[in-house]
């Protein structure tokens, strides 16, 4: 039987009226999106149509799914919430602090150990406010939550911005920061932006090489990194009926690197085969008896242009398998062209490791399909070139796949079996092949492949592809090697080729696992005790931030002008600063230290405007905070994609930013800023970006009016001084402003709960 059953069937009992009055009021069939968003309003029924892209609308997710890393931080906020219990089901996953290394043996042995700490805090403080709690190595957050909670129609949001995959089974899962998390946990409403609506029509049947991941990457490369931001993109077609569960999972979680707010297919019957897989006859029977409002209605689909903001078409019978990379998730590459492409930019073309899993494709069907790839090359007498990794996406799919003699084909090819975990596609991989920042190439089946993002090196050229495409290439070792139309040559000298990959939707024998490693909260946790020791270098107990003083802002300095891209990894790095993930001090540490100063193009290296000399940026804006002196960060387009970690937001906030000022912000991130009691801003005219000098103080003018709607003016005071106003928008709203006013939305919360 499901979890929280009674929950579902809840949600359920009253979708086919709050759709039905949803469909008055706005005049119009509706999409899925649309059902589900009205379906899950804080107040019910809906009572007026909301602009997309401008009304804020409170919504009542049905869960929350938070992982160890961000769950910390999100949790260390609940506990000065004043509840009992959290509000919603939630539950923790234990899947970003397990490094890769030696294999799954030992590097979870060695985690256990060098993160008991962490790993007690987080099983405690579950405990005690009625968590389900998954330990390390039950599986990667997105993967579980999949298998054990995403149900079709229901509305569910998560600390980290893969949350998007439960769209495969029908959800609106939306990535959030900690804060957010928190509202809802305390039984607080979740406001959010109403999305626009993207349409991807789907038609013709997938084949051959190409898979559902080639979907997500021909569309990223449409899209491009922003291309979604502040949309809903929902599959539709034929197309989206004959692709699997887990294969529709896929494609919404790579939705994160296109800015998406999530995407999500409509309910069928390769969802229903995949629930009663899972165990979850009695959500796939309560969703049939609700089946018409678990997708668009049919006029949505026949004149898609009438009801989306934009509509792409893809024709799955003509879509060729692609690789996207090296350095962003957007830059889509048919196999066919990456020889001459690779060339042309001088991209290493022998390739070291293929890595196969994250929670992008590590479901039992990529695990097939690549395996189907692997046993071809061992059938042949074909020796892979590169190294493999292989993360499982949980124990359920691990014991499965081991028991089905899935491992061991992959092991015959001297593959690492990793923890079922994230491993390298989140930094946590001991890379002991290369020492050093040698210029080198990796192909992998994740979903993001910023710079540094799996080893740490810069010039790590990753790619990112299929399970079979990465398992292919890995094998022939060479970047451009089109398994379509090369041949490899085996150990007695023969020329080979590679037959196409098959694949096994769900296992033959059913799934099976001994221990899933989920541990279910104590009924009463008031007992319990949460224990946070004092010298504690990975966890701290929080200090609420300082309220607005309610005056200008007037004498702040410029911190940093960030050049390009400037993702949450470049903001608040992963890797081995995942272990002061709990730690609010100690992880500031890393703030803005991958950020590209544009006034010299190096990283961790900016002016200090009190001395003149140059330092790291946490060590620079340190100082000003002990001269009580507000700092400015002044950024590029799309600041703050990627990861919804809200350290990228905590950090300079603790550290004593006032303001971030942009030419864009990703949408997690702007909220996450908004949230902390910081002051998120784009420029009004974006070439005012070139107006900002090295030794830049900013008076804001009209702070004092701050309100909805409501641009606000900087004056620029230049070293020589010479000074620019400008203008600053911005998207607060009244509530959002409150925030702003108490310091943050946590102290509002407080105040709240106490009154």
């Amino acid at each position: 039987m499901a979890y929280d059953i009674d929950m579902i069937k809840k949600v359920y009992s009253h979708m086919a009226e709050r759709v039905n009055t949803a469909r008055e009021v706005v005049g119009k069939p509706l999409t899925l999106s649309e059902k589900i968003l009205y379906s899950h309003l804080w107040d019910g029924q809906a009572t007026e149509a909301y602009k997309r892209g401008k009304d804020y609308v409170e919504f009542s997710p049905d869960r929350i799914a938070c992982q160890d890393a961000t769950a910390q931080m999100a949790l260390l906020q609940f506990m000065q919430a004043g509840k009992k219990k959290v509000a919603v089901p939630t539950t923790v996953h234990c899947d970003h602090l397990i490094q890769a290394k030696m294999g799954a043996a030992i590097d979870l042995q060695s985690a256990n150990k060098s993160s008991s700490e962490v790993f007690d805090f987080l099983e405690s403080v579950s405990n005690k406010y009625g968590i389900g709690f998954w330990k390390p190595g039950a599986g990667i957050i997105h993967q579980v939550v999949l298998e054990n909670y995403a149900f079709p129609g229901g509305m569910m949001i998560g600390t980290d911005s893969h949350t998007v995959n439960a769209g495969g089974l029908g959800m609106v899962a939306i990535g959030v920061g900690g804060a957010d998390a928190v509202d809802v946990m305390a039984g607080m409403p979740w406001e959010l932006k109403f999305p626009k609506l993207i349409g991807v029509k789907l038609t013709g049947k997938l084949s051959g090489w190409t898979a559902p991941k080639d979907v997500i990457l021909k569309v990223a490369g449409i899209l491009t990194v922003k291309g979604g931001t502040g949309a809903i993109i929902e599959y539709f077609g034929e197309g989206a009926r004959s692709m699997s569960c887990t294969g529709k999972g896929t494609i919404c979680n790579m939705g994160a690197e296109v800015g998406a707010t999530t995407s999500t297919f409509g309910y069928d019957d390769s969802m229903e085969r995949y629930l009663k897989a899972t165990n979850r006859e009695d959500v796939a029977n309560a969703a049939n008896e609700v089946r018409e409002h678990l997708t668009g209605d049919d006029e949505v689909y026949a004149n898609p242009e009438q009801y989306f903001d934009e509509v792409i078409e893809i024709n799955l019978s003509e879509l060729k398998p692609h690789l996207n990379g090296p350095f962003t998730p957007d830059l889509a590459t048919p196999i066919s062209e990456m020889g001459s492409k690779a060339k042309e930019h001088d991209w290493p073309i022998n390739v070291d490791w293929g890595l196969i899993g994250s929670c992008t494709n590590s479901s039992y069907e990529d695990l097939t399909r690549a395996a189907s790839i692997a046993k071809q090359a061992v059938d042949k007498k074909v020796k892979a070139k590169s190294d493999f990794g292989i993360n499982p996406g949980s124990e359920q799919i691990r014991f499965t796949a081991e028991r089905d003699g899935l491992l061991q084909i992959f092991e015959d090819l001297d593959a690492t079996i990793f923890t079922n975990a994230c491993g390298p596609c989140i930094g946590q991989w001991d890379r002991s092949d290369r020492k050093g920042e040698e210029k080198n190439t990796i192909v992998h089946s994740f979903n993001r492949n910023f710079s540094k993002r799996a080893d740490g090196n810069p010039n790590t050229h990753a790619f990112v592809g299929s399970p079979e495409m990465v398992a292919a290439i890995a094998i022939s070792g060479r970047l451009d090697f089109d398994p379509t139309r090369d041949k490899l040559m085996n150990e007695d000298g023969e020329e080979v080729m590679l037959d196409e990959p098959q694949g096994i939707e769900l296992p033959t024998k059913g799934f099976a696992v001994e221990d899933a490693g989920y541990i279910a909260p104590k009924e009463d946790g008031s007992s319990v005790e949460v224990k946070v020791a004092e010298d504690s270098e990975r966890l701290q107990l929080l200090t609420p931030f300082e309220p607005w003083d309610g005056k200008n802002l007037t004498g702040a300095k410029l911190l940093i002008k960030a050049h390009g891209k400037c993702t949450t990894d470049h903001i608040s790095m992963a890797g081995p600063w995942l272990r002061y993930r709990g730690h609010l001090d100690n992880i500031s540490n890393n703030c803005l230290i991958g950020a590209v100063n544009a006034f010299n193009m190096k990283t961790n290296f900016v002016k200090n405007q009190l001395t003149g000399e140059y330092d790291g940026v946490p060590a620079v804006q340190r100082e000003y905070k002990k001269e009580g002196i507000p700092t400015v960060v002044v950024g590029d387009h799309n600041y703050g994609e990627g990861s919804s970690r809200e350290h990228a937001a905590m950090e300079p906030r603790h550290l004593g930013v006032k303001v971030v000022l942009v030419k864009s912000f990703a949408r997690i991130h702007e909220t996450n800023l908004k949230k902390q009691g910081m002051l998120g801003l784009t420029f009004a005219n974006e070439n005012d970006y070139e107006l900002i000098q090295e030794d830049d103080t900013f008076n804001f003018v009209d702070l004092e009016d701050f309100a909805p709607d409501k641009p606000l003016t900087i004056e620029i005071v230049h070293a020589d001084g010479s000074k620019d106003t400008i203008k600053a928008n911005h998207t607060y709203n009244a509530p959002q402003i409150e925030w702003y006013k108490h310091g943050s939305a946590l102290n509002l919360i407080k105040k709240q709960n106490a009154a």
